[in-house]
């Protein structure tokens, strides 16, 4: 009898989620983010890192690319191991990078795939190449369950302007037309004391998403931490529409109990472990 023999049999695994995004070195957001809220909700998370950052709760100062061949040996670690159940991608900087994504998308028939299009920190910093939005939009919509750009983001994709409320429709209807399959808009940065999301599902009706603004200077990651999120009750099986209303739920908690603790003299983080839950675990087929 060898030591193998005394151990118990595997019966379970957990819900697993896998970040493809850039490092923050302040773990406030990135994959820092990502792991906290993935843990938090009860799901075993992994990387693949793209790119390390130099940032605080002030900004970021400095970005090192990780180079494509590196980031599809991640890839291939994770995947051809441990496996996944959904995906969250963040911050691809580079177009090479994202030719990568979508490689492994294919490669391996990911599913449950949330891509949130990461263009621009809360500080206004620019984290990404001019190039890689063509390539994002043309490699990841259509392969993508759902995106989730805030304003900035998507005024971006359409190189216009999104001012108000009423143009979260229209803009949500251009980026379905650019080819993603659902879109989550996030209207959080539009002034008011009520904070309107739209999630867009062609075919579908429209979900509105609606809640009383929470003021509060931390809120550096909420839209990594949201991705994550869906990301997260997607691998335990939850539908979209109702995944998004979830983790709509727990990053509203977040920042909620957040808003009064002080981290760094900037945009503090949220409180990702307010309500944590117990790891999920699926039977092993």
């Amino acid at each position: 009898m060898n030591s193998h023999d005394l151990l118990p049999r595997a019966t379970h695994r957990y819900a697993r989620v896998l970040s493809i995004a850039g490092s923050d070195s302040g773990g406030g957001a990135g994959i820092q983010a990502d792991l906290k809220t993935f843990s938090a909700l009860g799901c075993y998370g992994m990387t693949a890192l793209t790119a390390l950052t130099a940032q605080n709760t002030r900004g970021v100062s400095g970005i090192h690319a990780v180079p494509p061949e590196f980031l599809k040996a991640q890839l291939q670690a994770v995947l051809d191991d441990i496996g996944v159940d959904a995906v969250k991608i963040g911050m691809l900087h580079a177009p090479e990078i994202v030719r990568v994504v979508a490689w492994a998308i294919d490669h391996y028939g990911l599913k449950n795939v949330v891509l949130d299009p990461v263009m621009v920190a809360t500080s206004g910093d620019r984290l990404i190449e001019e190039a890689s939005v063509r390539v994002l939009r043309e490699e990841l919509f259509p392969r993508a369950s759902v995106i989730t750009p805030n304003l900035d983001e998507a005024a971006l994709l359409l190189g216009r302007p999104l001012a108000d409320v009423d143009s979260l429709e229209p803009a949500a209807t251009d980026l379905l037309a650019q080819g993603a399959r659902a879109v989550l808009l996030k209207g959080g940065h539009l002034p008011g004391e009520v904070v309107m999301d739209v999630l867009a599902e062609p075919g579908e009706p429209w979900l509105h998403l609606r809640s009383e603004r929470i003021h509060s200077r931390n809120v550096h990651g909420t839209g990594c931490t949201l991705s994550s999120a869906i990301a997260a009750f997607l691998a335990q099986g939850w539908p979209l529409r109702e995944a998004v209303q979830q983790a709509r739920s727990y990053i509203l908690g977040a920042i909620r109990a957040g808003a009064p603790v002080q981290t760094g003299h900037g945009h503090g983080p949220l409180c990702h472990g307010h309500a944590p839950q117990a790891m999920v675990r699926v039977p092993l087929a």
